[in-house]
């Protein structure tokens, strides 16, 4: 399938699919024309690619672990152990990036707290609340 019908079915933009393959996450095989030519299995990949994104990995660390994980349909298996490692350390990566916001926030609630009531009132009207 050319990249417009993998973007179509996977609902990726067609200039992410070629961020992903520049990145080394995808691996389209190209016609004498220069035209990509993907798998179907490349819509599992996509997918596979997305999941990880959205768990907050980036693109290097899911072209190191893309290899060594096992689709069932409903969830990502790590087949490899020493990908299990690294997605250890990613987690706890965003466990204290996670931390680190709290601080921040609750450092922001107690700067927004100790504003005077009318200033409060002026600015929460002029949020809109």
């Amino acid at each position: 399938m050319r990249i417009g019908e993998l973007s179509r079915r996977t609902g990726v933009a067609v200039h992410l699919l070629r961020y992903y393959e520049e990145q080394g996450l995808l691996h389209p095989q190209r016609r004498p024309s220069g035209y990509r030519e993907y798998l179907e299995e490349d819509v599992a990949v996509v997918r596979r690619i997305r999941s990880l994104l959205a768990a907050g990995l980036n693109t290097s660390l899911i072209a190191t672990v893309l290899p060594c994980l096992r689709d069932t349909g409903d969830r990502l298996v790590p087949t490899c152990s020493d990908l299990l490692a690294d997605l250890h350390r990613e987690r706890a990566r965003i466990a204290q990036a996670i931390s680190d916001l709290q601080c921040s926030m609750a450092a922001l609630n107690d700067v927004i707290a100790a504003a005077p009531a009318d200033v409060t009132r002026r600015a929460l009207t002029s949020l809109g609340v």
